[in-house]
């Protein structure tokens, strides 16, 4: 039997509104911890070296594996997150594999 491959879940984002992303990211962690799910990387964009980005923040979650990361993101206390996602920023949100962790 393999290993679980270590999946990270990318979300490049675009505020729109400070106050209601605030409150959703205050409400994120909770929906995470079931999932063994941890927060790697949360930061604003410095520059663009090569190509184009049109996001300014970028957050990295890493989780056990991809079902943990298709579990968290499908799960009730989560989907209900997402109407307050929607209204306060642009997110494009992407599972990657990382085979080796």
């Amino acid at each position: 039997m393999s290993d679980p491959i270590t999946t990270y879940v990318i979300g490049h984002i675009s505020i729109k509104d400070a106050e209601k992303w605030d409150r959703y990211r205050s409400q994120v962690p909770a929906t995470l911890a079931p999932w063994q799910a941890e927060l790697v990387f949360r930061g604003e964009k410095l520059a663009v070296l090569g190509g184009e980005h049109r996001h300014s923040d970028t957050v990295v979650i890493r989780f056990p594996d991809a079902e943990s990361a298709n579990g968290w993101f499908n799960s009730a206390a989560y989907q209900a997150l997402i109407p307050l996602r929607m209204a306060a920023a642009e997110v494009d949100l992407i599972s990657f594999s990382a085979p080796g962790g």
